[in-house]
């Protein structure tokens, strides 16, 4: 049985859309067309491989798994993060060493906690869920608030008004969301791991998360309001789970 993250509940399938289930939108407070991460039951990018996936998709459809909305009609949804009390310049100014290898999530600032989203807005896609495994399938169709050239939401000022079941990351509630993709920052950071070099902290660059091919640039087909639920079963795919090789590297390609 599988489960979807927004919309409209159905008799068969659990849909796990962009706006709602347990994905998490990050929203950087510094920008008018904030950021968002990705989501992912998967605790690496290895496990379940394209095997994997294609064998429990198919058990899947031969058991006629559930699909439903889940926005709307349960708890599980997408989150926007709790947005801190707006950092000073200067203490914005004062970010400039790796704040993430010394400071526990609870003691950053407002600024440096929204610095760890990456911006590749793959929770911005739906996603599938099965009910009977908790396997979570992510598709290529997207929020219809994404903005799927800057992966940013186009809204954001009044993203509650658009999606009122949007609700907040918290230092709190990020250690347990064991949806989060392996190459989140805040995941990374709550499991005393170190950023990837592609991440904008490391780079100094927001454009290298869409240069190492991990953004939903240039991938998303549709949003929710073009591609109907019943069809977004033959949306499913892999890459949103995955990292390309360049992208697992610690460091840049040549360096």
């Amino acid at each position: 049985m599988l489960r979807q993250t927004q919309g409209i509940s159905r008799p068969r399938w659990n849909i796990i859309m962009a706006s709602s289930g347990k994905p998490v939108f990050f929203y950087p407070s510094t920008d008018d067309k904030p950021m968002a991460v990705a989501i992912s039951a998967w605790r690496n990018f290895g496990a379940p491989g394209p095997e994997a996936l294609a064998r429990s998709a198919g058990k899947a459809h031969r058991r006629k798994a559930t699909f439903r909305h889940t926005s709307r009609h349960n708890p599980w949804r997408i989150h926007m993060t709790q947005r801190p009390p707006q950092a000073s310049e200067q203490q914005a100014s004062e970010q400039n060493g790796f704040f993430w290898k010394t400071k526990s999530l609870d003691e950053m600032s407002g600024a440096e906690w929204e610095s760890l989203c990456d911006g590749c807005a793959r929770c911005c896609l739906e996603k599938l869920e099965d009910e009977d495994t908790g396997d979570i399938y992510f598709t290529h169709v997207s929020c219809r608030l994404l903005d799927a050239g800057l992966c940013a939401c186009k809204d954001y000022q009044k993203r509650s008004e658009q999606v009122p079941d949007c609700v907040r990351l918290t230092p709190d509630n990020v250690r347990t969301l064991n949806w989060l993709p392996p190459s989140c920052g805040y995941r990374l950071v709550a499991e005393g791991r170190d950023l990837y070099w592609w991440h904008p902290l490391i780079s100094g660059d927001p454009n290298t998360v869409h240069e190492a091919g991990v953004s939903v640039r240039g991938r998303v087909r549709g949003t929710e309001d073009e591609i109907p639920d019943s069809e977004l079963e033959d949306h499913i795919v892999q890459w949103p789970v995955r990292l390309p090789k360049r992208a697992r590297l610690r460091k840049p390609p040549g360096s």
